[in-house]
């Protein structure tokens, strides 16, 4: 791949990893609120709260990933 197409390449990336690290907040408050409002157990909130920790460790995992790459193309 040439240095412009892996710039790109990760761009895209972190563009999806903020998006996701975005949208997992914004749909926990919401999940969050409605929850509390319909009266829902609160295991229920304990899987949302499960649900949005995987959204962002995968979402740190990708930083990581991208961070490496960009480190391994500075030399």
């Amino acid at each position: 791949m040439s240095g412009g197409t892996k710039d790109q390449e990760l761009a895209r990336r972190g563009r999806t990893v903020s998006l996701v690290i975005a949208g997992t907040i914004l749909i926990w408050l919401a999940l969050n609120v409605i929850g509390r409002a319909a009266g829902l157990p609160g295991r229920f909130a304990l899987l949302f709260d499960f649900a949005a920790l995987a959204a962002l460790i995968w979402a740190m995992v990708n930083i990581y990933q991208i961070w490496r790459a960009r480190r391994t193309d500075e030399g």
